[in-house]
């Protein structure tokens, strides 16, 4: 077996040893993508085959020749790899599209899907605009939230666009609840943030408050409140009793830092 057919078994062994990493129900179709991508390689190495056979040894390649080759299967083996990784990308958009559309089917609101389409670098941890507006029915107040839980609320609405004031501004106030206790108290951002991912303030708790880190927070819906009632928060990092009351340090349950696609609740089903 000549170098060159060695270069390509390698290469042919690489992308089927990336394609059994991927899913079952993905193989057919990176198959598919493989053999187009591959086809004009496999004609290139088909022809370098060709020309060393018509010259009887592959020592009639100078080497200023064979450098040529190999820096080319090395291009086509680059771009193997980008594609790979690639189609992997898009088997996670689509596996966290699908997670989204089950709660969505699941929720027991009714709720609109949109898109975060700008974030401001220095009001990161404070606002966003998503791709929905007055057109789309929004209406402000309205609550944001993703499968995992809440982001926030809508302020500002336009015909195309709204903003959404996040979780971890300290203007956005919700009565919150935390579980296994009859704790109840506001959870807020803080007033000061930096470029770290900020841990939201649950106010007003009772002093002696027998809360533990893990311990999960829910909106508490009460009377009056934009929040319905059940909607995870976060979960508590810390506790601790101040002179008048006591407050928990909490873990946003969805990553602010990294928002793209929300629901806003519209109704209830």
């Amino acid at each position: 077996m000549n170098k060159v057919n060695v270069i390509l078994l390698v290469l042919v062994l690489v992308a089927a040893t990336a394609l059994a990493s991927m899913q079952a129900s993905f193989v057919q179709d990176a198959q598919s993508r493989f053999l187009s991508f591959l086809s004009p390689f496999l004609k290139t190495g088909s022809a370098i085959q060709h020309a060393i056979s018509s010259d009887s040894s592959f020592e009639s390649l100078t080497p200023t020749q064979l450098r040529h080759q190999i820096a080319a299967l090395s291009t086509e083996n680059a771009r193997l790899r980008a594609t790979i990784q690639l189609m992997q990308d898009l088997q996670e958009d689509n596996q966290k599209l699908r997670k989204a559309l089950n709660y969505r089917n699941r929720s027991v609101f009714r709720l609109l899907p949109a898109r975060i389409i700008s974030r401001n670098a220095t009001t990161w941890w404070s606002t966003a605009i998503l791709n929905r507006g007055f057109q789309d029915g929004l209406e402000t107040d309205m609550p944001v939230l993703t499968e995992t839980g809440l982001v926030g609320k809508i302020t500002t609405v336009a015909k195309d666009i709204s903003t959404v004031l996040l979780l971890t501004d300290e203007n956005c106030r919700v009565a919150s609840a935390i579980e296994g206790s009859r704790e109840k108290g506001i959870t807020a951002g803080p007033r000061v943030s930096g470029n770290v991912p900020p841990l939201l303030e649950l106010n007003f708790l009772s002093k002696d408050a027998k809360i533990s880190s893990g311990n999960r927070v829910y909106t508490a819906g009460v009377s009056g409140g934009i929040f319905p009632s059940g909607i995870l928060i976060g979960t508590v990092k810390d506790f601790h009793p101040r002179d008048l009351d006591g407050q928990a340090r909490v873990e946003p349950a969805v990553d602010l830092s990294h928002l793209e696609d929300v629901f806003v609740v519209v109704g209830v089903k």
